[in-house]
This record gives structure tokens, C-alpha cells and sequence, in this order.
């Protein structure tokens, strides 16, 4: 075996982005995922959750909501008050809608994948129709005081549950107006504090979910607005919520890095009442988990250290294989890191800029797995800004170390690198 160096490279100083929110698609074929950095990245489910496609991010462009609508469209909307709808063959932002409420904090869409619902900074819930070549808006909901920091559909599409701070509210779609209002602090003794409603979901037999930063997990009757259980899950709070296709299984996610799985059981063996249960804490994240998403064989969890969890519901699982294993997606599918073999040049990329460096070099030997002292240290060449508030969405150094170019979604740039004894210089081409 021929002899070789090992560079070991500790000067990337990458912070990947973490997850903002998922987006399971109703099929159960894709998984659509936004990070913090406004980047959109599609997994396929069916290909061992291959990551097939990554929307680069911009700075104007948060997302704080996915969903799926019409088939295989996806659009997302942040706290820039738009509806962005994206171009999944020309990985881009095909075009955008303003609210018209301010900052978006939720969407959801219906059933059917007809209609969009937003929820806004002004209180406001409105309702956009989902049509060929775009969306256009269709009404207002009632609006009351108070963000709207989450929404879900009725699976029948007949009323849309709103969670703001200390209450939510039930809306009947056809009138457009709040049947009912609940507070759901109000039976804590000497609550001083707000009750954030971070997450909730609407069941089909008329049972309302939410998920609070008191850390708990509420189950309402909201035609009568009383409570019917209440699980403290954690003593902080829970972020975010998903419920299975069947409605006998939920996955909640904390700002401790922890997600929990409540299911639906008998009491008692072959009994008809059932009553939801908490399993143990999985503690795959370090940090919040801001996004959860719920398939028909695993439960996924994405949180604010970047990582994707993808862990399989084992009795969902028909036989032992690829699809029963535990998965975490940590560092990025793409290449960011390019080498110039000759010139020992690396180029390094992050959101908004490119970093030139050159290996350091040693002129000692040794034996295999020894760490040899350097003679000269690395260096940092240059650093080169992307202009405009497109990131950068690839990049690359050529072998020779003479040419540096990047692409964003809408421009490409190529560089002529000139290397002297004064330092590194680039000449635009």
C-alpha cells in the first residue's frame, strides 16, 4: 500500500443550520423540511430517506410553516408576511403572495389540498385558494386579539382550530365566525405567566390537542369547552405536536431536546373506552425541537442542533431491514468542501461567503497514526462575500488553484485567483 498524508482539517468553522419546521407529504412519500437559514430540503421516503432536492435560502425569506396542497406543490411562509410557493424541478421560489396580515406564523392545508389557512401577527385567520399556476386569497375568518402561533383543519374541513396565547379558539369555516373560545390557563392556580399554545391539532371526533409552554399536553371537548385530560410531559415547554393518519398516535417535542409518543389504549383488555398514554422520553436532540412530523411507520423529530431523527415504529415494521433502523441526519448531503490538489488549496463555503485556505505542510516522517509537527501552519487566503441576499448554493476551486467559482439560485460567478508573495488576489471574469 503506497504511503500517503492525512490532513486532519480543524479549521471549518461550519454552524449548520437547525430545523424550523417539517411537512410530511399526505402520501407518505416525501418529507419537506425548513431550516433557520430559510433553506427547503425535500427527503424521499421511498428511497431510504434520500435527500433528493435543497432549495438554497435567502435572506429576506424566513420559513416558520411547510405544507403540501394540490398533489405534489409545496409552499411555505414566514415572518416576511408571504406565501411562497416553490419551484421543486428548478429548486427555487417560484413566486409569492403577501398575507396581507403581517407576519405569518402558520399554514396549514385542508384536507382535500385546496385551501390554505394562515394564521397572522394581526389576529387575523384567512383562507387562500389553491390554483392552478399560483394561489389567490379567498376570505377572512374572524379575527380576534393576539397572534395566531398555530392552526389545523377538521379532517371534514368544517372548522379550524386557532392557538394564540393563553386561549385558542374553534371557527366554523362556513360562517367564518369563532364558536368557541377557550382559556387554558384558567384553572392554574395563580398563573402569573403567559400560556404559549405552540401546537395544536383538531381530531375528527371533535377532540382539540394542545400542546403549551407549560409543558403539557391537553385534550379538549370544545363543544362543550371542557378539559378531558391533561399530561405534564415535561417542566418545560412543548413546541410541537403531530398526530398519525389513524388519530390513535401522537409525537410532541420539547425545549429540553426530549420527544415523547402518546397512543390511544383500551383500558382494560378488549374494552371498548380508551384513554391516551405516555411512553418514555427519547432524548435524540440537544436543543428545542421545533418540528415534529408523524408517518404511517415512524415518528420524525427535527430540532435547533440540526439533526434529523427518524425513528421507526417497530410494530409498523412488517419484517426486519433497512426501514427498522434508527436514523440520524447530523452533517450536510452536500458537498461544501472543494480541493485543489495541486495548488493544496481549500475552499471552504458557507451561507453567504466562500473562505480560501492553504494547507499547512511538514517536512518530518514517522510511522503510521503519528501526529507529525507542522512547519507551517495553515493560512487563511481570502474570503470572498456573495453579493445580494441569495445564499450560495454551490461552489468549487479548479485542481490547478487558478479558478474560484459559486452559483446561487440565479447567478453563477467565476473568479481568477492570482497567488504572489504579497498574499491572494481575485479578478472577477
Amino acid at each position: 500500500m503506497g504511503e500517503f498524508e492525512v490532513h486532519r482539517v480543524r479549521f471549518f468553522g461550519l454552524v449548520p443550520a437547525g430545523v424550523r419546521c417539517l411537512a410530511c407529504h399526505p402520501r407518505g412519500t416525501r418529507l419537506a423540511l425548513a431550516r433557520t437559514d430559510g433553506a427547503v430540503e425535500v427527503y424521499n421516503f421511498a428511497a431510504n430517506y434520500f435527500q433528493e432536492k435543497v432549495i438554497p435560502g435567502h435572506e429576506a425569506r424566513s420559513v416558520e410553516s411547510l405544507c403540501w396542497a394540490a398533489g405534489d406543490r409545496l409552499f411555505g411562509a414566514g415572518l416576511g408576511g408571504d406565501i411562497t410557493e416553490y419551484d421543486l424541478s428548478g429548486l427555487s421560489a417560484a413566486r409569492g403572495v403577501d398575507g396581507g396580515g403581517g407576519p405569518i406564523w402558520s399554514m396549514v392545508a385542508n384536507s382535500t389540498g385546496t385551501q390554505l389557512a394562515i394564521g397572522c401577527e394581526d389576529g387575523s385567520v384567512k383562507i387562500f385558494q389553491v390554483v392552478p399556476g399560483g394561489i389567490q386569497f379567498e376570505r377572512n375568518l374572524d379575527r380576534r386579539k393576539g397572534r395566531v402561533l398555530c392552526l389545523s383543519w377538521h379532517p371534514l374541513d368544517t372548522h379550524i382550530v386557532a392557538g394564540s396565547i393563553d386561549f385558542f379558539r374553534v371557527i366554523d369555516v362556513t360562517s367564518g365566525q369563532t364558536v368557541q373560545r377557550i382559556m387554558v390557563n384558567y384553572h392554574v392556580e395563580k398563573a402569573k405567566r403567559e400560556c404559549v399554545v405552540w401546537a395544536i391539532a383538531l381530531l375528527s371526533s371533535g377532540t382539540v390537542v394542545s400542546a403549551d409552554s407549560f409543558g403539557r399536553v391537553q385534550f379538549w371537548d370544545w363543544e362543550q369547552g371542557t378539559l378531558a385530560e391533561s399530561h405534564t410531559v415535561s417542566t418545560s415547554a412543548v413546541l410541537s405536536l403531530a398526530v398519525a393518519q389513524k388519530e390513535d398516535s401522537i409525537i410532541v417535542g420539547t425545549s429540553t431536546g426530549a420527544t415523547y409518543h402518546l397512543q390511544l389504549l383500551p383500558v382494560r383488555l378488549g374494552g371498548l373506552e380508551k384513554r391516551w398514554v405516555r411512553t418514555k422520553p427519547f432524548q435524540f436532540h440537544s436543543h428545542d425541537v421545533r418540528a415534529v412530523a408523524h408517518s404511517p411507520t415512524a415518528l420524525i423529530s427535527g430540532g435547533l442542533d440540526a439533526q434529523l431523527v427518524i425513528r421507526p415504529l417497530m410494530e409498523k415494521v412488517q419484517k426486519k431491514s433497512y426501514d427498522a433502523v434508527l436514523r440520524k441526519f447530523t452533517f450536510p448531503h452536500r458537498r461544501l468542501v472543494s480541493c485543489a490538489r495541486k495548488a493544496r488549496l481549500l475552499l471552504f463555503q458557507f451561507s453567504q461567503y466562500l473562505e480560501l485556505w492553504r494547507l499547512g505542510s511538514t517536512e518530518e516522517t514517522g510511522k503510521d497514526g503519528e501526529v507529525l509537527p507542522l512547519c507551517r501552519m495553515p493560512e487563511h487566503l481570502v474570503q470572498l462575500k456573495s453579493k445580494g441576499p441569495e445564499h450560495i448554493y454551490c461552489s468549487c476551486v479548479s485542481p490547478c488553484g487558478t479558478w474560484l467559482g459559486y452559483s446561487t439560485a440565479s447567478r453563477f460567478q467565476l473568479y481568477r485567483v492570482h497567488c504572489d508573495g504579497d498574499g491572494v488576489s481575485l479578478r472577477k471574469v
